[in-house]
């Protein structure tokens, strides 16, 4: 039988969660989804956690559990908060999240989590060399992934790049805010893509977040040396990273 392990996902309006086909990827049941809890505390997340988990019953009640958060992890303590509530810096979430589902849980940051979906079964896979994923959305989450070996916690989205943190510039969110065009948008894009190429010499960029819908609309534009491509697993990327993560 193929090893299977739990995902769970937690991101700033839902909580999400699937068990997981390591052999390919591929969620073996649809995933459940309930809504984040307001204001995002730990003890009520904790809960909605559990409760994605106990929504799967005992066909789950033995598989490891893999869970993102939207936070810096360090030895299971989330050292920041990106799109949840303030209280979760420095707090010991996988020891909390591990006694809300009674068995322990695996901890990680949720673009790492998108950055190994995708080396492992999306549009880097089999790629060797450095990779970078990035997610483009309220910020700009990334990945670095080194021969199948992800170096975690590398916040590229708060690069400081002609005088502006990277993602204050070039986050997806930004582009709506600013109501940019493609052009003007994929400008910003240029000079932080441009910016990291520079600075690591990658052999692949993938660019995942909401966006990546719409990569034909500034892919294009980009001029680099390394290729750039979208991501392809999207909405379950971090169920599956996570997920993945669990055999580590």
């Amino acid at each position: 039988m193929a090893a299977v392990a739990f995902g769970v996902d937690i991101g700033g309006s839902g909580v999400k969660g699937a068990p997981v086909d390591l052999s390919t990827g591929e969620l073996l049941a649809a995933r459940v989804r309930i809504p984040t809890p307001q204001p995002s505390v730990p003890k009520a997340v904790a809960q909605a956690v559990a409760q994605v988990v106990q929504s799967f019953g005992d066909d789950v009640k033995d598989l490891p559990i893999g869970i993102t958060v939207p936070c810096v992890v360090a030895d299971g303590i989330t050292r920041s908060a990106a799109n949840i509530d303030a209280k979760w810096i420095d707090y010991p979430a996988a020891e909390a999240l591990s006694r809300a589902v009674g068995r322990p849980v695996t901890l990680l940051n949720d673009a790492d989590a998108a950055g190994l979906a995708e080396a492992y079964y999306g549009a880097a896979r089999g790629q060797a060399g450095l990779v970078i994923v990035t997610t483009l959305g309220t910020g700009i989450g990334s990945a670095l992934i080194y021969n199948g070996v992800l170096v975690p916690n590398v916040e590229l989205g708060q690069l400081e790049i002609d005088g502006f943190r990277a993602e204050v510039r070039a986050a997806a969110r930004i582009r709506a805010q600013e109501d940019l065009s493609w052009t003007a948008y994929s400008a910003r894009l240029q000079k932080f893509y441009a910016t990291l190429e520079f600075l690591f010499t990658p052999s692949l960029f993938v660019v995942g977040g909401g966006i990546s819908r719409s990569s034909d609309k500034f892919l294009p534009h980009l001029s680099l040396k390394t290729p750039i491509i979208p991501a392809q697993l999207r909405n379950q990327a971090g169920i599956v990273g996570v997920a993945r993560y669990t055999q580590s």
